[in-house]
């Protein structure tokens, strides 16, 4: 007869001779087959999934990640930041670009966390399908759809006015725009974003270039290009300043928008070979556009002051002008690429989703790809030629989508996984009121932002700073 008992981490069976089982090995066996058991379970719920027959859409690394990321942050805010501080001071607005940096950034890994717990959700749309059913599923799609159009239409409007910076004018802006358009679209419709990713490490280094152009050449003029350039003028900068409700949340919406499209990273995860490296990859875009946003902001405001140009690379006028936008021209056009990649991949996972068209090349798949991303180009085209303003364009897309997008959903995902907190302990409780204020702060910035847009959007038209729709003007002030 056996007689069972434990020495230890042993197991010992009377009987025979010396006889033990290792049960600590045994353990960590059991818990690596479990947790591959675990990983086997999370992948197939990927909308994505690995092959080598048809397109192989997962082979984005996390360092190719962190760039894609780099360039869906980078060009838009940095181009609009500046004369935002006008309206806040220097102080305000540094304090509201670290603000809102930590704050999209935690609401970032709030989203990068719900999709690996819920790896089936390719966007945010699935994710309030998740929480919400069909009803919030749609509503967030509609917001992520038109955010990301109006952001191409950002990308149109910066590559329009580098095209007239640099012909000085040469013809109708709207020709301009139509071609950017065009540029945009082919770039966008490349299918995966590992075969995207080249020309975003171009465009990072082509923004980035010519932004530092810009910071330099600031500093070596007397005066801002755009100021009187004899007599006296007010430089109108300030360490602190006093905006009016309608200026102050203009300029806030505008700085918070600077970092907001971090939804735009969700369908990069889905193509990421290990989509649980996604930390590492927006932790070290976030923090470099920081650095970069404080840094090069700081700079051109202190030196520009009211009189930054929009967008603020012909902030140093002239010929340095020229050089920037020589320069930042693919960064620009990069830009828009991936928003406009983004939505028309958006659409398409939804139409061929579950099929065998959705990673197949066939004729559907590649018609249905082809039609989602000229159809939007073309939407984009018509939105940036309506709001023709870089500024009010980015407030406009951060107030109505990227507040409840980035703040309010965040928060309601976290609510969803966490909801048994609201009866823990001191801290668990608090974690949960808090993120309970992030939906309503999200609310606020949505009203409040909205408004104040809207406002500042209708005063532009009637002092004449915004002309009409499809308007043939200069917008890069180079004919003046």
């Amino acid at each position: 007869m056996f007689h069972i008992h434990v020495e230890g981490e042993y197991i010992v069976i009377s009987g025979t001779p010396d006889e033990k089982i290792d049960t600590k090995s045994a353990s960590v066996r059991n818990e690596s087959e479990t947790a591959s058991i675990n990983d086997a379970e999370l992948e197939s719920h990927e909308v994505f999934k690995r092959t080598e027959n048809g397109v192989n859409f997962r082979n984005v690394s996390w360092p190719f990640a962190s760039v894609i990321f780099l360039k869906t942050i980078f060009a838009t805010g940095v181009l609009s930041i500046p004369s935002a501080m006008y309206n806040l001071g220097a102080l305000g607005g540094a304090l509201s670009v670290v603000g809102w940096s930590f704050m999209n950034t935690y609401t970032a890994v709030i989203q990068g966390d719900f999709k690996t717990r819920h790896p089936e959700c390719h966007t945010l749309a699935d994710m309030g399908h998740a929480v919400g059913g069909v009803w919030l599923k749609e509503l967030i799609g509609v917001l992520y759809l038109i955010a990301f159009v109006l952001c191409a239409g950002t990308g149109i409007i910066g590559l329009s006015t580098g095209f007239n910076a640099l012909s000085d004018h040469g013809a109708c802006t709207v020709w301009w725009a139509f071609l950017s358009t065009v540029i945009i679209t082919i770039a966008a419709s490349i299918r995966t974003l590992r075969n995207i990713g080249w020309l975003t490490w171009v465009g990072f280094l082509s923004i980035f270039t010519a932004v530092f152009v810009v910071v330099v050449g600031v500093t070596t003029v007397d005066r801002p290009a755009a100021a009187p350039q004899t007599g006296e003028f007010d430089l109108g900068y300030h360490v602190i300043a006093y905006p009016t409700f309608i200026e102050g949340m203009t300029a806030t919406v505008t700085i918070f928008v600077s970092s907001a499209a971090t939804s735009a990273f969700l369908p990069v995860i889905s193509e990421m070979k290990n989509p649980r490296d996604y930390r590492k990859a927006l932790y070290i875009c976030m923090g470099l556009v920081l650095c970069m946003y404080l840094s090069f902001s700081l700079v051109v405001y202190r030196w520009t002051g009211q009189w930054v140009a929009n967008p603020s690379l012909g902030s140093a006028g002239g010929t340095i002008k020229k050089v920037a936008y020589g320069i930042g021209l693919i960064g620009l056009a990069v830009s828009g690429c991936l928003y406009q990649h983004v939505a028309a991949k958006y659409i398409f996972v939804r139409i061929l989703r579950n099929t065998r068209h959705l990673q197949s090349n066939t004729l559907i798949h590649w018609g249905t790809w082809l039609g989602c991303s000229i159809g939007l180009g073309a939407v984009a085209f018509i939105l940036a030629e309506s709001i023709a303003i870089f500024n009010y364009l980015l407030s406009l897309v951060g107030s109505i989508c990227f507040a409840p997008m980035a703040i309010s959903i965040p928060g309601i995902l976290w609510l969803f996984d966490f909801s048994h907190y609201r009866a823990g302990n001191l801290w668990q409780r608090v974690q949960y009121f808090f993120h309970w204020f992030l939906v309503i702060l999200g609310l606020f910035i949505t009203v409040a932002g909205t408004y104040s847009t809207i406002i500042a959007i209708k005063d532009a038209y009637a002092t004449g700073v915004i002309g009409s729709a499809f308007s043939c003007a200069d917008n890069s002030n180079s004919s003046n």
